[in-house]
C-alpha cells in the first residue's frame, strides 16, 4: 500500500461500462489480518476500473423492505460482537451519494424502495473496501436485501440495476457462496478445517452456472437442492450473488480472482463479471 497505490488512486474514475463484483467477505478479522482473503480484496482494485460510485449489497442488511442509504456521510456499522477492540476502532469514512440513492430508488420503483439514514456501511462492505479503496474517497450507497422476496425477485432487482454499469457505478455484492457457521464453528473448536463434500459440490455447481451464464441453473441451486440447504441454513449470504448475476449479461467474461474455503465451510470465492 505504498507509492504504487497512491499513483493508482490518482487515476480518473471510469466513464465506461463497469464490471460487476461479488466478494466472499467471511470473518470481520480479515480487515486487520494479512491473509489470502485480505490480499485478494486488495488485488481487486487492480482488476476493476476506478468507479464513479459504488452500489453495495451486503448479507448483513437483511430486513423487511428495500432501503437505500441516503446519508451524505454513511456511518461505519460495527455489526458484530466479541471481536478485538481494533475492529471497533476502524472507521471507513467514505462519502455517500444521495443522488445515486434516489436514482436507484427510481429504478426499483418508488413504491418498492425507500431512502434511509438509519443505516450506514456494515462490515460486509467496509471490511472489503478497506482493502480495495483504503483512501475511502469513492462514494458508496448500500441497498438492503428484502427478506420477503423470492430468489427470482432478487435476481430481477439485479437486472434492473444493470443500467448503472454504463454510468461508472460498480455494483458490489458481499456474502459467501457457502456459509454454514454451525459447521465452521464446530470445525474451529475441534481444530480441523476440512471442507465437507456438500460444500465443495455446491461451490462447484455455482461456479459452473456462473461460467455458463445459466441463470436457471443458478436459481435452482437454493433452496431446491440438499447441498444448497446445507450450504445456506439461512439465505442472506446467498442472495447478494443473485443481484450481481442479474446485473451481468452473456457478454461478460466470468473470472474468480480468489477461490478457497475458510474454516472448512465458508467459501471465500470472489466473482468478477466483465
Amino acid at each position: 500500500m505504498g507509492e504504487n497505490m497512491v499513483q493508482e488512486n490518482s487515476l480518473e474514475p471510469s466513464r465506461g461500462r463497469m464490471p460487476v463484483l461479488y466478494v466472499g467477505h467471511g470473518s470481520p478479522m480479515n480487515v486487520i489480518e494479512d491473509n489470502p482473503w485480505s490480499r485478494g480484496y486488495a488485488r481487486l482494485r487492480g482488476l476493476v476500473p476506478r468507479p464513479q460510485a459504488i452500489l453495495a449489497i451486503s448479507a448483513h442488511w437483511y430486513v423487511n423492505g428495500n432501503y437505500l442509504t441516503a446519508n451524505a456521510r454513511p456511518p461505519t456499522i460495527h455489526d458484530f460482537g466479541g471481536f478485538p477492540q481494533a475492529l471497533y476502532d476502524i472507521e471507513y469514512p467514505a462519502p455517500g451519494d444521495p443522488a445515486l440513492a434516489e436514482q436507484v430508488r427510481n429504478l426499483l420503483g418508488k413504491e418498492r424502495a425507500r431512502l434511509s439514514e438509519d443505516w450506514g456501511l456494515d462490515h460486509g462492505i467496509w471490511t472489503v473496501l478497506h482493502w480495495m479503496y483504503p483512501e475511502a474517497t469513492v462514494p458508496v450507497v448500500q441497498l438492503s436485501i428484502d427478506r420477503r422476496l423470492s430468489v427470482r425477485e432478487h435476481y430481477a432487482i439485479g437486472r434492473s440495476l444493470a443500467v448503472l454499469r454504463d454510468q461508472g457505478v460498480l455494483i458490489l455484492a458481499s456474502g459467501n457462496i457457502v456459509h454454514n457457521l454451525r459447521d465452521a464453528f464446530a470445525q474451529m473448536q475441534s481444530g480441523t478445517a476440512i471442507t465437507p463434500v456438500w460444500a465443495s459440490q455446491f461451490d462447484q455447481a455455482v461456479k459452473q452456472a456462473l461460467l455458463t451464464h445459466d441463470s436457471e441453473a443458478l436459481l435452482s441451486l437454493y433452496p431446491d437442492t440438499a447441498d444448497g440447504q446445507l450450504a445456506h441454513p439461512t439465505p442472506e449470504h446467498w442472495l447478494p450473488l443473485l443481484y450481481v448475476a442479474g446485473a451481468a449479461d452473456p457478454r461478460d467474461s466470468v473470472s474468480f480472482p480468489t477461490e478457497g474455503f475458510d474454516l472448512g465451510s465458508l467459501s471465500m470465492r470472489n466473482v468478477l463479471f466483465g
